[in-house]
């Protein structure tokens, strides 16, 4: 046989590096190796998040997630994260504006939570209530998740809309209570209305003795509302584990979109029967769709704007206080390449 020349040999070398780079650029999730293994997080009681449905798919791998506890808060949730007591957590888009406004170093990664047609939240009152319109609601409790962040802006946005004074307005008086102990409150008349937000809404429906008055569907047609957020230092230390972690939620949204709904509840109980949380494992059943706005979790401007305008318009916020390019970035979603932060 004869011997190949040096230049031949360079040449051979030169073509198998550039192979094996294009395979790299093809897939580039697999050729970069997670810095960090295992995400520290916080779970919703009842729920499957969509990175635990991601973790089930094999969508996170090699990366793991460790459940330290329960969340009742979205709030609770990202300031968890700012101090470094979890790894990640997700909240409603207008508490990571304030939390970003007051300086806290987080950026938001993917929307993981909105509403569409088949899944919404909704405001409540009981069967029978008085309260039949906006107006009716002036001067009566509410009760809401957190005091401040996304049930209180939509029940806030369906007053405005129905052309409530801002001063009948600050006479509603929300009442903050978790989630899975709001139908309770208001069978006890302890809560004059509730808002609850998608499969715990649809439960309620499910169940009777309550009256649905209005959905944020309705207020506001098809939009995400919530983020996941990781520290700027967590970032900058962990690029490929929080993009693995991105690239797997993203995958695993859109694996919920193009899946059969029985399918995708049957996956869902299996996941929360195997975590023996001690919870209410029927609440899955009445998933109806992953209820995100953009595709693969796609972070939009609006996404943010809205609610900094809001802010300002209502004086916590100073107009140019904060920007959504301080915000949020789609740099590690494989769905929002072409998506540039503004």
């Amino acid at each position: 046989m004869k011997a190949l020349s040096l230049n031949a040999v360079r040449r051979a070398s030169g073509l198998l590096v550039a192979g094996l780079a294009a395979i790299a650029s093809a897939n580039p999730v697999a050729a970069q190796t997670p810095e960090k293994l295992e995400l520290r997080y916080q779970g919703w009681a009842s729920k499957v998040l969509l990175p635990e449905l991601a973790e089930d798919l094999g969508y996170l791998a090699p990366v793991k997630l460790n459940w330290v506890g329960n969340t009742i808060s979205g709030p609770q949730d990202i300031q968890a994260t700012v101090t470094g007591d979890v790894d990640f957590g997700g909240a409603f888009n207008g508490s990571i504006v304030k939390l970003v406004a007051a300086h806290a170093p987080v950026k938001a990664v993917i929307s993981y939570v909105g509403a569409d047609k088949e899944t919404n939240g909704g405001l409540f009152v009981l069967q029978g209530s008085p309260i039949r319109s906006a107006r009716d609601l002036v001067g009566r409790r509410i009760g809401v998740n957190t005091p401040g962040a996304y049930q209180q802006y939509l029940v806030t946005t369906y007053l405005e809309k129905s052309g409530v004074s801002k001063e009948d307005i600050g006479k509603v008086t929300f009442v903050p209570a978790p989630p899975v102990n709001l139908a309770q409150l208001l069978r006890r008349k302890q809560l004059d209305a509730i808002f609850l937000e998608d499969i715990i809404k649809d439960k309620l429906l499910a169940d009777g003795g309550a009256e649905l008055i209005t959905t944020d569907y309705q207020l506001l047609g098809s939009f995400s509302y919530a983020s996941y957020v990781f520290t700027d230092r967590f970032i900058q230390q962990n690029p490929n584990t929080v993009r693995k972690f991105v690239d797997g939620t993203a995958r695993a949204i859109e694996w919920a979109r193009r899946t059969p709904r029985a399918e995708v509840v049957a996956r869902l109980q299996k996941i929360v029967q195997a975590r023996h949380r001690n919870e209410d494992a029927t609440i899955v059943n009445y998933w109806k769709s992953v209820g995100v706005g953009g595709k693969g979790g796609v972070i939009s401007v609006a996404d943010f704007s809205t609610y900094i305008d809001w802010y300002v318009t209502n004086g916590v916020l100073k107009p140019g206080q904060v920007k959504t390019s301080d915000i949020y970035s789609n740099q590690f979603n494989p769905f929002g390449q072409s998506v540039a932060s503004q």
